[in-house]
């Protein structure tokens, strides 16, 4: 958990995605990510340097018609001190029982996400935090680039003028199994996804490409991520190094001149 917590933190930095006075809203699936996620955040409110505000939020999709079980949560968050809600919604009868979606996922995580960014403007939150991480990122670029022909990916912070909350992404810098080695050392419970199509998505095969790319090169991860920084691409430029890249770009112009 020590390793997670530190690349957290260095995200954090990077990106400058939390400051004093925040409250955060964490988007809780039940799923590893998500649980861990929130349990590197309530670490670092100690040791951070800024104080912050930490808000759990599931949306249960309910699906089947079943509410899912999330007692091991609730137990786990009130350890942690931290605040949890749980929200029920009618996601699941929509997807695949009044639309029988053939390709659900686009739209569940439209209907999801719109519900969390209201569900947590109800909480007085200014910011969500997502459990997405360098493999969800390394993903997402591929697959942008394959399915759509264009290069962009996710971005580290973004502010929902909108919604006026902004969304950040603490794991972006750890890899998957960073955070499936911290979740089995340290005994962190997890809620099992109930969803019809779990494990059967499009982005399962750009996961297999990336692992399979990663076998043959071990620094393959590394790689795409220094691209996506060094490109800067979609904010994905460190804060500190776009600043950096500014001033040398202006000084390149006055000597142009």
């Amino acid at each position: 958990m020590q390793r997670l917590e530190g690349l957290a933190r260095k995200a954090i930095q990077d990106y400058e995605m939390i400051q004093s006075g925040d409250r955060i809203c964490v988007g809780v699936s039940g799923g590893k990510d998500s649980v861990a996620l929130v349990t590197a955040l309530a670490h670092l409110r100690r040791y951070l340097g800024r104080e912050f505000s930490l808000v759990a939020l599931t949306l249960d999709p309910q699906f089947g018609g079943q509410a899912t079980d999330y007692s091991p949560l609730v137990e786990y968050f009130a350890f942690l001190d931290v605040e949890y809600h749980i929200q029920p919604t009618d996601i699941g009868r929509i997807i695949f029982e009044e639309r029988k979606e053939p390709n659900p996922c686009a739209l569940c995580a439209k209907f999801r996400r719109g519900m969390l960014h209201n569900k947590a403007k109800e909480l007085g939150c200014n910011k969500v935090a997502l459990g997405h991480h360098l493999d969800d990122a390394i993903e997402t670029f591929y697959m942008n680039l394959w399915k759509e022909g264009r290069i962009g990916c996710f971005s580290p912070a973004t502010y929902l003028s909108r919604k006026e909350i902004t969304l950040i992404r603490p794991f972006l810098l750890a890899q998957e199994s960073d955070i499936r080695r911290a979740v089995a050392r340290t005994g962190i419970p997890v809620v099992k996804s109930r969803c019809p199509v779990d494990g059967r998505t499009t982005r399962e095969s750009t996961k297999q490409f990336v692992e399979e790319m990663a076998r043959k090169d071990k620094a393959f991860r590394q790689k795409t991520l220094t691209a996506l920084q060094d490109s800067g691409i979609d904010g994905w430029a460190p804060v500190h190094q776009g600043r950096m890249k500014s001033r040398h770009s202006q000084e390149e112009s006055y000597e142009i001149i």
